[in-house]
């Protein structure tokens, strides 16, 4: 069975982790009513998507 022969060092292992940490999500925000919103989605807060009223919603 096969081995490792010697200890790994903390800058080899810290170089194969470096690409392991979360990037936090995308956010942008809404043109009409200025809440954050994910890109190209639809704004759950007043229902518009590229300035067009999408969904209806309550905030109107």
């Amino acid at each position: 069975m096969a081995v490792p022969k010697g200890k790994t060092s903390r800058a080899k292992r810290d170089k194969r982790r470096a690409h392991d940490s979360l990037a936090a999500p995308a956010r942008s925000n809404c043109p009409q009513c200025g809440a954050p919103k994910p890109p190209h989605r639809v704004c759950a807060s007043c229902g518009t998507y590229r300035k067009r009223t999408v969904i209806e919603t309550d905030e109107e």
